[in-house]
């Protein structure tokens, strides 16, 4: 079932795909006085909402397998700002600027250095 879904969403999510889309759905939308428009509008609208969602989902899994891929070869990397949304508002601005102060000291301190 997915194969089929990934091929629409690849499809749809480049020029030619997106373009056929839009003339379906004004198609239907010239004849949606009658039932049959109406319900072919209602699918195209249901099936260009999947492919969205689907095109998101790959989008955002390919940027968090890139930065697994950065954190993973940062062997200095910080692990502090995870998790860092849970809290009141106040904690985390506390904690986001101690941890924006102590990176703007490593910046001075690597620039001095060179």
């Amino acid at each position: 079932m997915e194969r089929p879904l990934y091929f629409l969403a690849e499809f749809f999510s480049k020029p030619p795909g997106f373009y056929l889309m839009l003339a379906a759905a004004l198609s239907c939308a010239l004849v949606a006085s009658s039932t049959v428009g109406t319900y072919i509008l209602s699918i195209s609208a249901i099936a260009l909402t999947g492919v969205v969602l689907i095109q998101n989902y790959r989008d955002t899994s390919a940027m968090q397998a890139k930065l697994n891929e950065i954190i993973v070869a940062l062997d200095a990397a910080r692990n502090e700002v995870v998790g860092l949304e849970h809290g009141s508002p106040e904690e985390i601005s506390a904690k986001l600027e101690a941890i924006e102060q102590r990176a703007a000291g490593a910046a001075k301190s690597r620039s001095g250095a060179a």
